[in-house]
């Protein structure tokens, strides 16, 4: 199962936005939360912190950090919709590398 961060600046309102939207759409193409992947929602200040234990992070605001070794997805495209079949694209990737 991978471990998928998801965070904005507070860690409650967008990322809660984002994670309702790539769940509605993981599930559209036949995944299941706790079987096939796992939304860990946070503030982006606790991202680093939080990145050993999880596959990959989507932000829904500007996120810099080289320290951290796994991928990191803007997700904004959750948000307004535009580009969100990337965003879910790249998440599907991670989940089929097992």
């Amino acid at each position: 199962m991978k471990k998928i961060i998801v965070a904005c600046g507070a860690g409650v309102v967008t990322s809660t936005t984002a994670m309702n939207k790539l769940n509605e759409e993981l599930q559209a193409r036949g995944y299941e939360e706790g079987q096939d992947y796992k939304l860990i929602q946070t503030s982006v200040q606790s991202v680093e912190s939080m990145a050993d234990q999880a596959d990959m992070a989507i932000t829904t605001t500007q996120y810099d950090n080289d320290s951290i070794k796994i991928p990191v997805i803007n997700g904004l495209p959750l948000l307004t919709g535009i580009g969100a079949d990337t965003v879910i694209d790249q998440v599907e990737n991670l989940i089929k590398e097992g």
